[in-house]
């Protein structure tokens, strides 16, 4: 039956991912994976593992030793652990029972009792055979007082006669360990044995034998070992200390729950724990009941291997990988040989069949079936690939149309409402230069996270040269909401109308992008703000410099509220908005919350905008704006210049007080002095500055009707400037007079 088209291409997708996965885990992550160096190196398996946190309780604890393993639960060197579909085994060193004086002191038997695993997850394999060596011996395995297995050995010269000896040598292997100074016995299966007694006795034999060595012993040892290992009898006689004993382990049912792969739904796909292949006897000590406890056995799923008793231990493995090459001759004894590679599971690589690896086992198809089922696939799935690129390549011009069609609606739209907003201004269409995104971008590198000037409510400023050199700054809008959209056609519209020494000069936009960009002069000096709290001592900021930059902000405020053909209102004046340049001289910037408003208006209603410290009290708790709320925000600004101080205090300054409050309360208690920055009492007069102090107070005053107005402010700081300059000229002339007498 030939399998799915689609199935195949999943077979064949999925063939470099198993090619590639990584060899099954057999310990903990950061755990030691073996004990031991070179040859003599012992692989440590989990549940066992070496220091905590890498064992799965006591009984599994193994400690290595100079680099000699030993499991610490029943105290014997590990020889190899093994994890398989068929056991689970540890191979440990055990005692020989040996002597050599039995019969020469009458002694009826010797006995040694064998490490006791009651209460532990291991057995007795039936694997391990009882041995027993020498002349005239009797050896016997008991378990609980009970004999379960023995075996007798005998050396009589009638035995080993030439008659009935064999031409060839006489061998363990060959003879069997028969009984002619060897002999050899199983172990019961069923028993699942946790206790045993070695017991070595001498049959008592008076006649001579033809061995002169004496010494008799029994043991316990794994069959495989010993078949390797041991080829003679008088080989058998020198083992006299330890020998190898297999041991088969489970996982104790009360400790079953700390595995990890309890803790995976997926798990049981790859690995089986539900056979509980024997019972562990204990005692109560206090009591002497006895009772048992299950012990359970993991295993990897057909098709997969590793360790079952990690989360993911058990791994796929490619049953479809060669494993060897054969040599086949036709006919056998000729010379037309050729060598032919085998598979695992369906034969050889230039048989009729071919194997292909999956999730957890294989598919054998017929070589013919799965070359025309393969260029069927290769062929579906360049058509598929073909249609995939030819919609992405749809899909991408139409995204690239729409886009362009975006940008021609919004640039058109923008249009309109710049239009519509400039006509409604005075009746003109005053234009200004409209930039295109390339030539914005390119200018920007990019819109450099480097090139940025600052950041505010309203967006982004970057600073850029355009192709002709000159040095811009571009405006970055945040977002693109349609109230983000209104505040960028209303700055363009505003400053599109302004034209003063002292407000920022517009320059034109651009209209193709997603988000509103506005091109300024560029001012090189920075914000007041920045100026104003990162001072210089060899650049410092003097008085003369503070009133000049105090009367360039009222000047330029008086503007917008008298001056423009339609009254404006700022309604964010704050030091950050107030741009130095080349010379120190203040320009006002950042128009995106500013309204205009007509002749006749006393006010604007509006929600609440502003920052926090400049603004006024009074259009807070009634959300109308007047040009008496600018005055408020630039009496914070002259504080600012008076003091040295942000509006905003930190946190564990001036009882957490704004700076206008802390200012107001220095001046009813004749402190102002004590909080006044010291380049301003260094070279200000004391006259000058009560004067500009007092304008601060007055533009601070809580009923907005009793603040001066911005064109008041003007002259008032104009006449401290001219005062100072009088005063200079009559200090001059006094000099000069002075000199002349």
């Amino acid at each position: 039956m030939i399998p799915p088209l689609l199935f195949q291409l999943m077979i064949l997708l999925s063939w470099p991912i198993n090619a590639l996965a990584e060899s099954p885990a057999i310990a903990k992550p950061n755990c030691p994976t073996s004990c031991g160096n070179g040859n003599g190196s012992v692989s440590i398996q989990f549940p066992f593992g070496i220091g905590d946190g890498c064992y799965l309780d006591h009984q599994y604890e193994v400690t290595c030793i100079s680099g000699t393993p030993f499991l610490r639960s029943i105290n014997l060197t590990v020889l190899n652990i093994s994890i398989s579909l068929e056991a689970s085994t540890i191979l440990v060193n055990h005692t020989v029972l040996r002597s050599c004086d039995l019969e020469s002191t009458r002694l009826e038997y010797v006995r040694n009792e064998t490490v006791n695993l009651e209460s532990s997850p291991f057995f007795f394999s039936d694997e391990n055979r009882f041995i027993g060596v020498g002349c005239n011996t009797f050896a016997y395995l008991s378990s609980n007082r009970s004999i379960i297995s023995g075996c007798m050995s005998f050396c009589e010269k009638s035995n080993i006669s030439a008659e009935t000896m064999p031409s060839r040598n006489v061998t363990l292997r060959d003879s069997d360990c028969n009984g002619i100074k060897c002999c050899r016995t199983r172990i019961p299966s069923f028993l699942n044995l946790q206790q045993l007694e070695v017991t070595l006795n001498t049959t008592n034999s008076k006649e001579n034998t033809t061995e002169p060595n004496k010494c008799k012993s029994a043991f316990l040892v794994d069959q495989e070992w010993f078949g390797n290992n041991i080829d003679s009898p008088d080989k058998a006689q020198g083992l006299k200390r330890d020998v190898p004993v297999l041991l088969d382990w489970g996982i104790h049912e009360s400790s079953f729950d700390l595995i990890e792969r309890n803790l995976s739904k997926s798990y049981n796909k790859t690995s089986d724990c539900n056979h509980i292949f024997a019972h562990s006897t204990s005692t109560n000590t206090f009591t002497n009941a006895t009772f048992t406890m299950p012990v359970r056995r993991c295993r990897c799923n057909p098709g997969y291997e590793g360790n079952p008793y990690l989360l993911h231990g058990c791994q796929d493995f490619d049953e479809c990988k060669i494993i060897d090459d054969r040599r086949i001759c036709y006919p056998s004894d000729s010379e037309n040989c050729e060598t032919i590679k085998y598979y695992n599971f369906c034969g050889s690589a230039v048989s009729d069949t071919v194997c292909i690896n999956t999730d957890g086992g294989f598919e054998c198809y017929p070589n013919k079936i799965y070359r025309d089922t393969k260029s069927l696939i290769m062929i579906g799935i360049g058509i598929g690939f073909g249609g995939l690129f030819l919609l992405i390549g749809a899909r991408w011009l139409y995204i690239i149309v729409k886009r362009r069609k975006n940008i021609k609606h919004k640039e058109e739209y923008f249009k309109l409402l710049l239009q519509q907003q400039l006509t409604s201004l005075d009746g003109s269409t005053a234009r200004s230069k409209l930039f295109n995104s390339k030539e914005l971008d390119k200018a920007t590198d990019h819109f450099n996270k480097d090139r940025i000037l600052g950041q505010g409510g309203q967006g982004t400023v970057y600073k850029g040269m355009l192709t002709d050199g000159k040095i811009v700054a571009v405006k970055k809008s945040k977002a693109v909401d349609e109230w983000k959209i209104e505040e960028f056609i209303n700055e363009v519209a505003l400053l599109s109308q302004i034209n003063h020494r002292n407000v920022v000069k517009l320059l034109g936009c651009c209209l193709e992008t997603e988000v509103p960009l506005l091109v300024y002069e560029f001012i090189p000096n920075g914000t007041l703000l920045h100026y104003l709290h990162n001072q210089a001592e060899e650049f410092p900021f003097t008085w003369d410099m503070r009133l000049q930059i105090s009367i360039d902000v009222a000047e330029g405020l008086c503007y917008l509220h008298s001056a423009a053909s339609f009254p404006i209102y700022h309604r964010d004046i704050k030091s950050a908005n107030i741009l130095l340049d080349d010379k120190y001289r203040a320009k006002v910037a950042d128009f995106g919350t500013s309204r205009s408003i007509a002749i006749d208006q006393t006010h604007v209603t509006t929600k609440v905008q502003g920052t926090v410290g400049y603004l006024d009290p009074e259009y807070f708790q009634s959300s109308q704006f007047t040009d008496k709320s600018d005055v408020y925000s630039f009496g914070v600004v002259l504080v600012e210049l008076l003091t040295g101080q942000k509006a905003i205090p930190s946190t564990s300054s001036q009882d957490n007080r704004s700076l206008a409050t802390h200012f107001i309360v220095s001046m009813v208690e004749n402190n102002l002095f004590d909080i006044l920055d010291p380049e301003v009492t260094k070279v200000g007069k004391k006259e000058e500055i009560m004067t500009f102090a007092n304008l601060a107070k007055s533009c601070l005053n809580l009923n907005g009707k009793k603040r001066p107005t911005m064109k008041e402010v003007a002259t008032v700081l104009e006449g401290i400037q001219a005062s100072q300059k009088e005063s200079n000229v009559q200090q001059n002339y006094e000099e000069v007079e002075y000199v002349g007498t």
